[in-house]
């Protein structure tokens, strides 16, 4: 299959193309390396891909790219694409998610209407629900995003399915719940929390550690994406998490296992957009895509760990941010 992958050196797109090459797909990402945060970090995600003879990268703003001569040559797309992060979707930095998570989605929509695309997978997030006062999280809850960020990824979700009642693209939606592991992005809280006790320094923790997240190793995400592809009904929304929560403070001790350093805290005032709690139910994507996860967290964490320190400590003082 020839398959486009949106935000292909992020985290998530950077696993997700490579699976795609284990499985003999021919990919073409597609990624404008925005600066929400250092791009020496996607340029180091998406470096082995291009030593892969089917894949190929376009440094390129979705914005302004021809998409429909692009999707023409493809059978499927993963779009991952979008503008990141909770506490930084406030105040004029709306903008930037309202171009990268709704405009950018509505024109890849618009150009794969009159495309016989196999499938469009959208990345969602849990930041949808919000205040919706269900826990575990169902696809039937009521959204009440606490967020623009959160309101944008729903607004994108939308738009998925209009498209697909009006015009039949064949787009489902992936509602993602706090993915972690090797490559997770520097501004999530396990990235910041592992740096912080590797250079000695103290975890900063918003609220009283009592909140609670479902964690969702990135292997088992980059699985329900390609069962998506294959078996997701076209309209429909997945959540896609770990199953089950965890209790934040709890986890420190986990860190000091792994680490076999000591966890300083430092506590701060609870972040306007951030939720309390989180909890999928995953029963849909259980039935309908196989969807299994099978990563202990304790031992995603080591193997985060491990990436944490092979990537700062690769990293060249000299090299440029940006």
């Amino acid at each position: 299959m020839k398959i486009i992958v949106t935000g292909a050196a992020g985290f998530i797109g950077s696993h997700l193309c490579r699976r795609l090459l284990e499985d003999g797909c021919s990919v073409t990402g597609i990624d404008c390396f925005t600066d929400y945060y250092p791009r020496w970090i996607k340029e180091r995600n998406v470096a082995p891909l291009l030593e892969a003879r089917h894949f190929k990268l376009i440094s390129e703003d979705l914005d302004a790219w021809p998409l429909k001569r692009t999707l023409k040559a493809a059978d499927a797309v993963f779009h991952l694409a979008a503008q990141a992060g909770v506490r930084a979707s406030w105040g004029d930095n709306f903008s930037v998610y309202i171009k990268n998570n709704i405009q950018v989605t509505q024109k890849l929509l618009e150009a794969a209407k009159d495309v016989p695309l196999k499938k469009i997978v959208f990345a969602s997030s849990s930041s949808v629900y919000g205040l919706t006062p269900d826990l575990p999280m169902s696809e039937t809850s009521l959204l009440l995003p606490l967020s623009p960020y959160g309101v944008t990824k729903l607004a994108a979700e939308k738009l998925c399915f209009l498209y697909y009642k009006n015009y039949g693209v064949p787009a489902v939606s992936l509602r993602f719940f706090t993915v972690y592991g090797p490559g997770q992005r520097p501004d999530m809280a396990f990235h910041k929390f592992f740096k912080a006790i590797m250079e000695g320094r103290k975890i900063t923790i918003y609220g009283d550690g009592r909140q609670t997240r479902d964690f969702t190793y990135i292997d088992d995400i980059v699985a329900a994406n390609v069962a998506a592809l294959h078996q997701g009904r076209a309209g429909q929304v997945y959540n896609v998490g770990g199953g089950h929560r965890e209790i934040l403070d709890r986890l420190f001790p986990v860190f000091e296992r792994i680490c076999g350093k000591p966890v300083r805290l430092h506590r701060e005032e609870r972040q306007k957009g951030d939720v309390l709690h989180t909890l999928a139910n995953i029963d849909k994507a259980r039935k309908e895509l196989a969807f299994l996860p099978g990563m202990p967290l304790e031992e995603g964490l080591r193997r985060e760990w491990e990436w944490i320190q092979d990537l700062y400590g690769r990293r060249a003082p000299s090299r440029k941010k940006g």
